[in-house]
């Protein structure tokens, strides 16, 4: 399969300045970007500036990430900004209460044609700078939030993740209200980027009773990642280190559409080595049989008394046992600042130093006579266990100088609500963001 990759008209007006990345919201037809002190807004329907959040920072805001979980009149945001600290902000704008949420989906044409005519900024009031998240010694890298919204990961240069709850949610709008959970300080260097594992079939696999639900995997300069779980004493504890990437390690994405079997979901991670890997947690049956076989209760108590006294630094990597199962094709000259993998089409999308953009596909090699050859039917399914734990990936297609002699940060998967579609909300694009300031949308499609 061969597919085609085409420009949009890019996202209205212009920055003018280096934009780090752009987020899709969830379930709206909006998209926030994040450069110089602030974050715009973006319509998906009109490709146009809906509002902007600014005056939250004394510093560039290098990344930002929705809140999901929330009631449907609200719409939350957090940013991470290179002052250390991370802001909460929430909409307020013209519309009743319950119908918050829908006013920030309409068609903003008007808006924009005000902004023109009056020369004013529109929508720069609607946003409330509600609370401000401190402790980390140096720039914010990452935020990202836990798939229910309760638990909210940053990390820093200053080689931790923070992991923070909101103990607010559910109750009154007004009240913001945040702790601390965890400092995450096993990286030997700065922390690039965290990501949670979506909710999806299996994501509970792996746990065995001994920890909850919620997955979280973080990336440093240190050329490692490393996966972290809550026990069942509330401590948050590194249970792999993947280790493979010969340089530093950008960024990290968990697979978000369901697998076959229901399998633990697999790992993306791409890196300054030019290479996207990716990882499988192996499944071991034995452990399996012993916990189930402790009874009720059994895991957590097999867990406390195995590990109860043993320090974290000493038993990361023991827990859970993770594998390189595919090296992507190779495309990028320089370093891999951004990739994304379509929970929709399974489609995954890179970008970085040298401005190319490529696309991947997973090839099946269950498909076709030419892939099984004459084999038995045993044989078959011996080889359709191998290739699912050791798939393979081709290149589909490939943009190069995507933004002229600039260096692209950020690339997404994002639903089209504009007037070019005539599937809204199910056709699926991409979205870069560079160094000269433009957020350039891309039509996908088969050739």
């Amino acid at each position: 399969m061969g597919l085609e990759i085409e420009p949009l008209p890019p996202f209205t007006p212009d920055l003018y300045q280096r934009a780090w990345a752009s987020v899709p919201h969830p379930t709206l037809p909006l998209l926030a970007t994040a450069h110089g002190n602030s974050v715009t807004i973006f319509s998906l329907s009109t490709l146009s500036k809906h509002s902007a959040l600014t005056g939250g920072h004394s510093r560039s805001v290098r990344t930002v990430t929705w809140q999901p979980g929330l009631k449907s009149h609200q719409v939350r945001l957090v940013t991470g900004s290179f002052d250390a600290s991370a802001g909460l902000w929430s909409y307020n704008g013209n519309s009743s209460q319950e119908g918050e949420a829908q006013d920030l989906a309409v068609d903003v044409s008007a808006r924009q044609s005000k902004e023109e005519d009056e020369e004013e900024e529109v929508g720069q009031e609607e946003w409330d700078f509600n609370l401000v998240l401190e402790g980390h010694e140096n720039e914010i890298k990452s935020v990202s939030f836990s798939p229910s919204g309760q638990y909210l990961a940053t990390c820093s240069r200053d080689k931790t993740v923070w992991i923070w709850e909101d103990v607010g949610a559910g109750q009154d709008d007004d009240d913001d209200e945040w702790e601390t959970l965890a400092v995450l300080n096993e990286h030997d260097a700065d922390v690039k980027a965290v990501g949670w594992c979506p909710d999806v079939p299996g994501r509970t696999k792996g746990a065995r009773g001994k920890y909850s639900a919620d997955v979280l995997a973080s990336a440093s300069y240190d050329n490692t990642v490393r996966i972290w779980r809550e026990e069942a004493e509330g401590e948050w504890i590194c249970v792999a280190v993947l280790e493979g990437h010969a340089g530093t390690v950008w960024g990290v994405q968990f697979e978000g559409r369901p697998r076959e079997g229901d399998r633990f979901p697999r790992l993306l991670t791409w890196s300054a080595d030019g290479t996207i890997r990716v990882w499988s947690l192996k499944e071991e049956e034995e452990e399996e049989d012993e916990v189930d076989g402790a009874g009720a209760g059994g895991g957590n108590a097999i867990f406390r008394s195995g590990l109860g006294g043993i320090p974290n630094t000493m038993r990361r990597s023991l827990r859970e046992d993770w594998e390189c199962t595919a090296v992507l094709p190779k495309v990028h000259t320089r370093e891999i600042y951004s990739a994304c993998w379509s929970a929709k089409t399974g489609l995954v999308a890179s970008t970085g130093s040298d401005g190319t953009i490529a696309v991947y596909g997973e090839v099946d090699a269950t498909d076709g006579d030419t892939a099984m050859g004459n084999t038995t039917d045993g044989e078959k399914e011996k080889e359709k266990e191998k290739s699912s734990a050791h798939p393979s990936w081709e290149v589909l297609a490939t943009v190069p100088v995507a933004h002229g002699p600039y260096e692209i940060n950020h690339i997404t998967w994002c639903k089209r609500f504009d007037s070019g579609t005539e599937r809204k909300g199910e056709e699926e694009m991409l979205v870069t963001t560079g160094d000269d300031g433009v957020v350039r949308p891309w039509k996908v499609s088969t050739k």
